[in-house]
């Protein structure tokens, strides 16, 4: 019976691994927290970028097409694309979103 379980998708299903909230990375005043999104079998690149803005706390998601099935792997390029985001767009990251 255990066998058609299996073969059938029946029994204990795997948790979904995802990450803990990320401790932020600090990269030239801007603050970056991985997000890989779990899509089936594999980690899409992700990222919150945020920063203070004028007093107020601003964010911008970053989502991006490449997939890793590893998750750390996934973290650490989550944080290497959002930095060469800001790299490359520096402030005007969050010129004209509204708050």
């Amino acid at each position: 019976m255990s066998f058609l379980k299996k073969l059938f998708g029946g029994g204990a299903a795997k948790p979904e691994e995802k990450p803990a909230e990320a401790e932020p990375v600090h990269h030239k005043g801007f603050d970056i927290i991985a997000d890989p999104i779990r899509e089936g079998s594999v980690y899409r690149i992700a990222a919150r970028i945020e920063k203070d803005v004028n007093g107020e706390r601003r964010s911008q998601r970053m989502v991006r097409a490449d997939t890793t099935s590893i998750l750390e792997e996934a973290v650490e390029t989550s944080v290497f694309k959002a930095k060469q985001v800001i790299d490359q767009q520096g402030e005007g990251l969050f010129q004209g979103q509204q708050v």
